[in-house]
């Protein structure tokens, strides 16, 4: 018995315009997927120190980088860029709104170990693994490293690029002159040498051989430690 005019029959019917489109375009999820990470990509002006991106297919971390819109031109973004592959550093004006390729990168809990030559090493204190960053990477970091100081490392493509310290760090005074007798006023600083070799401003009472904490972020005085 024929069984197509049957109005119980569950056999399939691809009559349906519709429903025929729907199998004969499926959707690209992965095309789509890209035109999200193309329309949200960020331009030059997200740039900030530290962060990695893609340069001319060389990846860079930023090592400094300045906004500037002069006089009735264009603003633009003056970054110094150094490639994690050579090494080497170098200039480069983008205009504000150029779209520009971000880079993934991890952090990790590290210690500073000791200083080889001109660079510094830190090491992993649960997997014992050593890491050597450049000087030009630490930067103004290095006025606030010693022995054993927990800080943040960033790495890149499992290449470290940068470091990150604490708010604040405890350092011991090396030197400390005596404070102006008859001087009894509250606000009153001296400036003393720390263990690292800067110089800060701290309170007449302070003497050599105590220790101070210092706000890693203005590089003062906060108190004693």
């Amino acid at each position: 018995m024929p069984m197509v005019n049957d109005p119980f029959t569950l056999k399939p019917r691809l009559r349906s315009p519709d429903f025929q489109l729907l199998f004969a375009a499926p959707i690209d999820r992965e095309a789509q997927r890209n035109d999200l990470i193309f329309e949200f990509m960020a331009t030059a002006n997200d740039l900030r120190r530290g962060m990695a991106i893609n340069y001319n297919g060389d990846i860079t971390v930023v090592l400094d980088m300045q906004h500037r819109t002069p006089g009735n031109l264009r603003a633009f973004v003056q970054a110094t860029l150094r490639s994690i592959r050579t090494g080497k550093s170098s200039d480069v004006r983008f205009s504000s709104t150029e779209r520009i390729e971000p880079v993934p990168m991890i952090t990790k809990k590290m210690e500073f170990s000791y200083k080889d030559g001109a660079d510094y090493v830190f090491t992993d204190a649960e997997t014992y693994e050593t890491v050597t960053l450049a000087a030009e990477l630490v930067g103004d970091a290095k006025n606030y490293l010693v022995e054993n100081a927990s800080m943040t490392v960033t790495f890149v493509e499992e290449k470290a690029v940068s470091i990150e310290l604490p708010s604040s760090v405890v350092l011991t005074v090396s030197d400390a002159p005596e404070g102006i007798r008859g001087d009894s006023s509250n606000n009153v600083q001296k400036p003393v040498t720390l263990e690292t070799g800067i110089t800060v401003q701290v309170p007449l009472f302070i003497k050599t051989g105590e220790k101070i904490k210092v706000d890693t972020r203005t590089g003062k005085y906060m108190e004693r430690a």
